[in-house]
């Protein structure tokens, strides 16, 4: 029910430093493509961004989630709280390590391979 949120979470932080390098690069403090990690960021946000949108409407469609204050059914009876943390905890958190971790394989097998064939020019 509340599993999104750590995806969701993490998207934002890394929206908000993607953001960063490119002021700072448009100020000229740095280059954006300092490394194959900053050039693949955006990437990496999609990936979250896209995640956590279908997980939140997949927990409206499910009823997990609803439009009216407390916004997650869980919290509507005791103890709810403790359930939604474990559940973040125990599946949204190996969801953001699992989508990150494919995300550092595509960028290491993607910049294996512009190195290989820059090489062979």
């Amino acid at each position: 029910m509340a599993c999104f949120i750590v995806p969701l979470t993490q998207a934002i932080a890394t929206t908000a430093y993607r953001k960063q390098l490119e002021r700072k690069a448009l100020v000229g403090q740095g280059t954006h493509n300092d490394s194959f990690v900053s050039r693949n960021l955006k990437t990496l946000e999609l990936m979250l961004w896209g995640g956590s949108i279908m997980l939140i409407i997949d927990h409206i469609i499910n009823g997990e989630v609803t439009w009216m204050y407390p916004f997650f059914t869980a919290l509507e009876v005791e103890g709810g709280a403790a359930v939604m943390l474990r559940e973040m905890l125990t599946v949204g958190l190996p969801m953001s390590i699992i989508v990150t971790a494919v995300w550092a394989a595509w960028c290491y097998f993607k910049e294996r391979k512009t190195v290989k064939v820059n090489a062979e020019k």
